[in-house]
Parts: C-alpha cells; sequence; structure tokens
C-alpha cells in the first residue's frame, strides 16, 4: 500500500512539475507580451507627461510674463529712488531678471524621465516662482521707503 502511495505521489510529482514548466516558445511569447505592455505603459506616461508638460509650462510662460511686467515697472520707478541707493536698487533688478530667466530656460530644457520626477520638479519649480515673486513684491516694499 505503501508503495502505491508513494507511486501517486510521484506521479503527481513529476505532472505537476511538467506542467508547470513552460516550453522555450512559450516563455518567448509572455516575454514579449511582456515588452508590449511596458511599451504602451511607456507611450501612455509620455502622453500624459506631454499633456501635463504644455499646461504647467503655458502657466510658467504666463507668471514669468507676469514677472517681466513687474520688473519693467520696477525699472521705471528705479527713477524716484534716491541717487545713492539706485545702484544698489539696479543690481536687484537685475538679479530679479537673471532668475526669471533661469526658471524660462530650467521649464525649456526639462526632459522628462519618470513620474515621480516630474513631480519634484514641478514642486521645486513652483517653490522657486513663489521666492521670484515674492523678491519683486519686497523690492516694490523696498522702494516705498527709499
Amino acid at each position: 500500500m505503501k508503495i502505491k502511495f508513494l507511486k501517486f505521489m510521484l506521479f503527481g510529482f513529476i505532472t505537476g512539475t511538467v506542467l508547470s514548466c513552460q516550453s522555450p516558445e512559450k516563455k518567448v511569447d509572455n516575454a514579449k507580451e511582456q515588452v508590449n505592455e511596458a511599451q504602451q505603459d511607456l507611450k501612455k506616461a509620455q502622453e500624459e507627461f506631454n499633456t501635463d508638460y504644455q499646461k504647467f509650462k503655458l502657466e510658467t510662460e504666463n507668471k514669468i510674463l507676469d514677472n517681466e511686467k513687474k520688473i519693467i515697472e520696477l525699472k521705471e520707478k528705479r527713477m524716484n529712488v534716491k541717487k545713492d541707493n539706485r545702484e544698489k536698487y539696479d543690481e536687484k533688478i537685475n538679479e530679479l531678471v537673471k532668475k526669471n530667466d533661469e526658471l524660462r530656460s530650467k521649464i525649456d530644457r526639462y526632459q522628462f524621465e519618470s513620474r515621480d520626477k516630474w513631480e519634484s520638479f514641478k514642486t521645486e519649480f513652483n517653490h522657486d516662482m513663489d521666492e521670484l515673486g515674492q523678491s519683486i513684491k519686497d523690492l516694490f516694499k523696498d522702494n516705498v521707503r527709499d
């Protein structure tokens, strides 16, 4: 009885092993299918990024243009600044122009790597943009005191 049971178990083990092993052709087909799915996922992610990027870039460009207008206003108000403070004021304005240009260049150069890196980039970029906006406002306030 034990021998019959052992033979039965051995037969079951061998049958299970044989059935669970895939042929090389089947493995290749599965690999091709996985590659196709990965390519489709990548294409979808790239399309989503392109849409998000264009929207973000448009919003950013509007903010940059708004900063440029404010900087032009600062340059016009420069004439109201005391002569002693004008050079310092000009340096601050030049720094604002440079930072605004750097932000424009940064968004233009961005290349998609991954969704996480894109989200991180947007967070950092928005932070930098907010800081620039605050610097412009602060210079307006400083101008009132000069």
